[in-house]
């Protein structure tokens, strides 16, 4: 849902306090992103401790859910931004930083109800157009994952055995079934 009627700049956008449900900056407009339900909020947390369950016990990847990623022009909040170890941001003290200026090498996002597909793969394409390696859209209610690759058509993952692709840097293997095996949360 877009929220101001006249464009405004990126400083601008930043210099306003956070929202909830969150806003994205784009293309000079803020953009408020659908409150996450069930669905959504189950498979996020299931997926960044999957994937971190991997990442962070080897130091190589960590997946960070609802995270603002601001560069290129745009400011962004994938609903998992994965990234690789060396390019987490610690500040002084050895924290992770606050500001993420760099785009994710895996994005992520979950569709919800009445979200706008077009909106989220726009911002997946953009991800890869700025060095990200892969993005996927998950549908719920489809039970499909779109894998977004550079350079290549994207691919519809939708059969329980599918093998979903996963960044090089991580030791992961999931499947179609497993991800939406998650919404019966152990029944």
């Amino acid at each position: 849902m877009q929220i101001a009627s006249k464009p405004i700049s990126l400083a601008e956008f930043l210099e306003l306090p956070e929202t909830k449900p969150t806003s994205e900056f784009i293309d000079g407009y803020i953009y408020q992103k659908p409150m996450p339900q069930g669905k959504h909020s189950t498979l996020q947390i299931r997926l960044a401790d999957g994937i971190n369950e991997v990442g962070f016990a080897n130091k190589t990847a960590y997946a960070f859910p609802e995270l603002r990623c601001t560069f290129s022009g745009r400011s962004i909040v994938p609903d998992i931004a994965v990234f690789r170890w060396d390019k987490i941001p610690f500040d002084r003290d050895g924290e992770v930083s606050n500001v993420f200026e760099t785009s994710p090498d895996w994005t992520i996002e979950i569709l919800s109800p009445d979200q706008s597909q077009t909106k989220v793969t726009d911002n997946i394409l953009f991800c890869l157009r700025h060095q990200t390696g892969l993005g996927w859209l998950i549908d719920p209610e489809e039970k499909a994952v779109i894998c977004f690759l550079p350079n290549q058509l994207p691919e519809i993952k939708r059969q329980a055995d599918d093998i979903l692709p996963v960044p090089d840097f991580l030791d992961l293997e999931l499947t179609v079934g497993q991800l939406f095996g998650w919404l019966k949360l152990g029944l």
